[in-house]
C-alpha cells in the first residue's frame, strides 16, 4: 500500500470516527458510510496530486 493510500485511510477513519462520536452515523452503518467518505476523500486527494501541466495535457 502506497503512503498516499495509507493516509487516505487513516483520514477516512478518523472522519468515520468522528461522525460516530458525534452521533451522525451508527456503528450499524458503518460500512457504507466508510465506503462513501473513502471514495470522496480518495478522489479529493488523487484530484488535487494532478498538476496545471497534467490538465493542460488532457485537454488538448
Amino acid at each position: 500500500m502506497g503512503s498516499i493510500d495509507e493516509l487516505i485511510l487513516r483520514a477516512t477513519k478518523e472522519i468515520v470516527v468522528k461522525f460516530i462520536e458525534a452521533g451522525r452515523v451508527s456503528p450499524t452503518g458503518f460500512h457504507e458510510t466508510f465506503k462513501s467518505v473513502y471514495s470522496t476523500v480518495e478522489q479529493t486527494v488523487k484530484g488535487l496530486e494532478k498538476t496545471p501541466e497534467q490538465d493542460d495535457e488532457q485537454t488538448t
